[in-house]
């Protein structure tokens, strides 16, 4: 069972990442320019946002068998809709039913957590953590080879036939669970902002991950700008080559889970943050281009994502331990915080980088 929900948790999300890789050949084979066709990711981005502060409360509220096979069948139907679409404004369209739709990993976070005993959580939302990395990391190398043989509707059909195939297993083999709460939809929306007023272990938590992925995203955000500039003067799949670095990372949060089973999350937390601040320094040293600077990247990189995944898992253990029955909106909570801070960890390592240069970037970095 776990490692169907991981591979649903790949799968889901997926679907928010594998449109990115497309995009030109939508342009190219609807006749529209670049930017237009851009907004296919957009719409989804927007859409799973979205989702998250209107659907994943729900989990709270509903059986989570019933709710999760109904997002998944919503989301398979969204992506053959897609595929089929004849013009832009419709696939937009799709995109943003799919976007909202396919928010099954927050759903089933919070779902595995009530199925085992606390002393294996830490260990299940590690694993259910890899699955989503790597939904997040294949799910553009699948869509961009798929579509280049088969064209850009290829990839939307084929994922939208396994979201299918996943909703009928999942109809069959999840278990039954109550919901653990009564409250009106309305009450469930505002849910999430009550707790983090009243939950101060909550509030840290979205701390420590909002402040480390900003600086991720930071990362992330100004590398293209470093490996295209005239330090390294790559192109722009140099950056989709080193973010595949990043797949060590599936390897590192089951283990990062069996620790915070064992020792706790704070511990756990403080290494991440302090593997973060190393990061940094590392990173700093490949502003200088050439090979080690090369090195100094995918070593700096690969230390960073290792960093922030593992402090998410033991984040969340610290999250679903506090209310069993609000745990999708204490997710809710968690996960919003989280993006919040990458957006503006990206807003601040643009103007960083313009100014300072990558030196200032890696500087914030160790500073949040």
């Amino acid at each position: 069972m776990l490692l169907l929900l991981a591979v649903t948790c790949a799968v889901a999300v997926g679907t928010v990442y594998f449109p990115q890789a497309i995009s030109p050949l939508v342009a190219t084979a609807l006749h529209v320019s670049a930017d237009s066709a851009s907004l296919t990711v957009t719409a989804t981005q927007i859409g799973y946002t979205a989702g998250m502060f209107l659907l994943v409360p729900l989990g709270d509220r509903l059986p989570h068998r019933p709710f999760l096979v109904t997002l998944l069948a919503l989301t398979g139907l969204g992506l053959l809709a897609a595929g089929c679409a004849p013009t832009l404004p419709l696939l937009v369209a799709a995109g943003l039913l799919v976007g909202t739709t396919t928010v099954a990993a927050p759903v089933i976070g919070p779902l595995a957590a009530g199925l085992v005993a606390g002393d294996r959580r830490g260990e299940v939302t590690g694993t259910l953590l890899s699955g989503s990395i790597g939904g997040m990391l294949l799910a553009r190398t699948f869509s961009g080879a798929l579509g280049e043989w088969l064209g850009w509707r290829a990839p939307y059909l084929v994922a939208g036939v396994v979201v299918l195939l996943l909703a009928a297993v999942l109809a069959c083999t999840l278990p039954r669970t109550s919901a653990s709460s009564r409250e009106p939809y309305r009450v469930l929306l505002t849910g999430s902002l009550r707790l983090l007023r009243t939950e101060p272990e909550l509030r840290r938590s979205c701390c420590y991950q909002a402040t480390v992925f900003a600086g991720f995203s930071a990362v992330w955000t100004c590398l293209a700008l470093l490996l295209t500039g005239p330090a390294y003067d790559f192109g722009s799949q140099a950056v989709g080559m080193l973010a595949l670095v990043g797949a060590a990372t599936m390897l590192c949060t089951p283990l990062a889970g069996r620790l915070v089973d064992r020792k706790g999350p704070d511990p756990v937390n403080l290494v991440c943050l302090l593997g973060v601040v190393l990061a940094a320094a590392v990173l700093a040293a490949g502003g200088s281009g050439g090979a080690v600077g090369l090195t100094a990247l995918t070593v700096g990189t690969l230390l960073l994502d290792v960093a922030m995944q593992c402090g998410m898992v033991a984040n969340l253990a610290r999250v679903f331990s506090l209310r069993p029955d609000a745990r999708s909106r204490l997710n809710t909570a968690y996960m919003t915080c989280a993006y919040l801070g990458g957006s503006a960890g990206s807003w601040l390592g643009v103007r960083v980088y313009g100014r300072a240069g990558w030196w200032g970037v890696c500087v914030l970095v160790a500073a949040l």
